[in-house]
């Protein structure tokens, strides 16, 4: 097998190359909307641990804690918890329409090079939920029930660093990064929908699938009127809350209902315009709104010592900081020896393994498991918290570090190959005497005698 770097052999598959057009699609409206968005979820972060840290905190966790909506339908919330169920079902329906446009006109509809990202994603969770489950084994006052919080990538803030480390990395190394995050979403929903879902109410069940059908039925049918399918899904995600199912699986199922495809005599998909009109609403608001109501959590000495010493919390940090990149580059090389294939010119292990480092960064979906698997609010939870966003600051640093020296080489070699076929200026020699400078020529006929 040729090395990493090396021009493949005819029959091998050459992985980390050219995007379909499908996927560059995907890639660019991605990158487009996500780097905003990560900002924006910074600054709902920030905001979060200025206000709990501040002599303002109390009103920060009143306000956490204040109960609105209607008693009658079960929906009496805290205002966190609305971010938590409410909000995030926006974002995980805008997974869902990115899954469902993957699956049917990117990256995961192929499947030599689904196979990649796909296993490094499974690998990017199986290491860190290892050394978590490895920690709090042997711990006496560890708690397993946390095992998921450090499995999580955060696309937003992933993004982000791509966007401001990584503008010259091939497309194929991003696109790697989005497809694996995009990947471990999923995956992150199934264990939020199997381990961390409550006792299963079957009527609420089927009464959200059956309206989550409806709505397949009428956006195949391209009804899009904003006051037929907005109520729809209200009702899937209100029958999916009161099942025991977490909420925000309603989301996910609502945007697989979406067709991918343009139909006849549209020039982009269901899927991709409900993306457009949706993304900036979850990127803009629902996320950072989550994270100002979930990032707030005490940073001075005694609490962070007090995180320090939790081994759930040093579980999640050292899955995130060093389960994940280890995962991912451990199952990346399993994909290589599986495809027998061999890497596109210019990409190296080291550029696999910054990718890996930043996906340690976890937020939104660590934060949200969190919560569902200690409580929010609890000192746990909070300790987690602090774990999770210490792990990630820590995560981006490194990551950051590894590509933008990557990036710098990927910049030289492109300028190098752009130089190298660019034709430089030709200066005319010296006439003799007797000989004329040739004049322009008129382009002749074409055929036998014009060579």
């Amino acid at each position: 097998m040729s090395g990493p770097g090396r021009p493949e052999r005819a029959g091998r598959t050459t992985l980390f190359d050219r995007l379909s057009s499908g996927s560059e699609s995907n890639l660019l409206d991605t990158l487009r909307t996500e780097k905003a968005g990560g900002v924006l979820l910074l600054a709902g972060a920030l905001v979060a641990l200025a206000w709990a840290n501040s002599p303002w905190r109390d009103g920060y966790q009143a306000m956490r804690a204040a109960v609105v909506g209607p008693a009658a339908l079960h929906l009496d919330l805290s205002l966190e918890h609305w971010a938590t169920d409410g909000l995030l079902a926006i974002f995980f329906f805008v997974v869902g329409l990115e899954l469902k446009r993957e699956m049917v006109d990117g990256e995961l509809r192929r499947p030599a090079t689904a196979l990649v990202p796909i296993v490094a994603a499974v690998g990017g969770m199986i290491a860190p939920a290892l050394l978590f489950t490895a920690v709090n084994a042997t711990a006496a006052t560890g708690d397993l029930r946390g095992w998921a919080i450090p499995t999580a990538t955060d696309i937003a803030f992933a993004v982000g660093v791509l966007s401001v480390v990584g503008r010259h990395l091939p497309n194929a190394l991003r696109a790697f990064l989005l497809t694996l995050a995009v990947v471990d979403d999923l995956l992150g929903i199934v264990i939020i929908a199997v381990v961390y879902s409550g006792d299963l109410a079957l009527l609420w069940l089927v009464g959200s699938l059956a309206a989550a059908a409806v709505f397949a039925l009428l956006v195949r049918r391209r009804v899009t009127a904003w006051w037929v399918l907005v109520p729809l899904a209200l009702v899937a995600w209100g029958c999916m809350h009161a099942s025991g199912v977490h909420s925000t699986i309603a989301g996910v199922v609502l945007g697989f209902c979406v067709p991918a495809l343009p139909g006849p005599g549209e020039a982009e998909s269901l899927a991709e315009r409900f993306e457009h009109r949706w993304r900036p609403v979850s990127a803009g608001l629902a996320v950072p709104v989550f994270a100002l109501f979930a990032a707030g959590v005490a940073l001075d000495p005694a609490s962070l010592g007090d995180a320090a010493r939790d081994p759930v919390a040093q579980g999640v940090a050292l899955g995130l900081v060093v389960g994940k990149p280890l995962g991912i580059v451990a199952a990346t090389w399993l994909a290589v020896r599986l495809t027998r294939g061999g890497f596109a010119p210019g990409v190296r292990w080291t550029d696999i393994a910054g990718l890996g480092m930043v996906a340690g960064i976890g937020f939104t979906v660590s934060l949200l498991i969190a919560a569902l698997a200690f409580g929010e609010g609890t000192p746990r939870d909070d300790h987690v918290r602090a774990a999770v966003l210490c792990a990630s600051l820590l995560a981006a640093v490194l990551g950051g570090s590894v590509l933008a020296a990557r990036n710098r080489r990927h910049r030289g070699r492109a300028l190098a190959a752009g130089a190298a076929t660019t034709p430089g200026p030709t200066t005319p020699g010296p006439t003799t005497p007797g000989t004329t400078t040739p004049g322009p020529t008129t382009p002749g006929p074409t055929g036998t005698g014009a060579r």
